[in-house]
């Protein structure tokens, strides 16, 4: 493997993507909301029976994946460290009744930006939907990410600014599913 291939995770990368999305969740000012763990995500990735995780889609596929980015450095111990992920799962378009790819997240760890594996990162989920025939690959971002905005409108992408998110979550969710009986 060369410096910075890109591969799609293994169970044994978990515990250093649980780091990195916590270092993301630090820098995103809301590691006091993530609630990351090793046997989650392991089950979100991989299946398993944990509470509040799919163990697959409906039709038994994986629920989600993500990709790595390794670098090499001989002269460290061990030679190759995780340098980033992307995690992603399928959405679909009523639009155009295909399916898409949604990035949940996209992290690069500082000390190794410069060496285009965002950009890989992000060319191997979108050959993933020219290869598959999918409509799209779309994300979020916050407003205030100055750097990943910039990165992400270098790579082609279109804000879409007409939208506004919205959410469901905490307290509130139980209350409204308490409304579908």
């Amino acid at each position: 493997m060369a410096d910075g291939d890109i591969r799609p995770a293994t169970p044994d990368d978990v515990p250093e993507i649980v780091r990195m999305i916590r270092e993301l969740a630090e820098y995103e000012k809301g590691l006091d909301q993530c609630d990351a763990t090793e046997e989650l995500l392991m089950s979100v990735l991989f299946g398993g029976e944990v509470d509040g995780v799919a163990p697959a889609s409906h039709h038994g596929r994986a629920a989600a994946w993500a990709h790595v980015v390794e670098h090499r450095d001989d002269t460290c111990d061990p030679p190759r460290t995780l340098a980033g992920f992307a995690l992603w799962f399928l959405n679909t378009s009523t639009w155009t009744s295909r399916h898409g790819i949604y990035l949940e997240d996209l992290y690069v760890r500082p000390e190794f930006r410069g060496h285009g594996y965002g950009q890989r990162l992000l060319a191997t989920l979108a050959a993933l939907c020219v290869e598959h025939g999918y409509a799209r690959l779309d994300w979020w971002v916050l407003d205030w990410n100055t750097p990943a905005i910039d990165f992400y409108l270098s790579q082609s992408a279109v804000a879409m600014d007409e939208w506004t998110v919205f959410r469901i979550t905490g307290d509130a969710l139980p209350r409204l599913a308490a409304r579908a009986t």
